[in-house]
């Protein structure tokens, strides 16, 4: 059961605003981008749900420790980024938070859920049309 969730790199805010609807729960939203974060601003009032977006370089700005992280990580950011946000992520989740993150088969999808698998336990949840989305539980 969330109580409350985590959208790293949030972008105009989609994921997160469907998951603060979807599971009743707040959402905060962090973007490196000032105009994503605005963006993302407009988009949770609009939409008038219980979510907040700030600027974050990642984990940056970030100071308590959430029961879902979510992520659809900046591929184009580079691997480095990618696995930082989600090996990272053990540090923002409560002792049974999960992360959910969606990669393309294409774009390493397979190297980077090894590397993850080794901290997590890494769950493969749907794959369609080249894209795959993972569960990763705390250990």
């Amino acid at each position: 059961n969330y109580k409350r969730a985590l959208d790293v790199g949030c972008g105009y805010g989609f994921i997160g605003i469907v998951i603060s609807k979807i599971m009743n729960i707040p959402v905060d939203m962090v973007d490196i981008n000032k105009r994503a974060v605005h963006l993302a601003e407009m988009n949770i009032k609009e939409n008038n749900v219980n979510a907040i977006a700030f600027e974050s370089d990642i984990y940056n700005c970030i100071n308590k420790k959430y029961e879902l992280i979510i992520t659809n990580p900046p591929i184009r950011a580079g691997k480095s980024v990618v696995l930082n946000i989600l090996l990272n992520a053990k540090n923002y989740l409560t002792e049974n938070g999960e992360l959910w993150f969606v990669i393309r088969k294409d774009q390493g999808s397979k190297s980077i859920a090894k590397v993850v698998n080794d901290v997590y336990n890494l769950s493969l949840i749907d794959k369609s049309k080249g894209f795959f989305v993972f569960q990763a539980k705390n250990r």
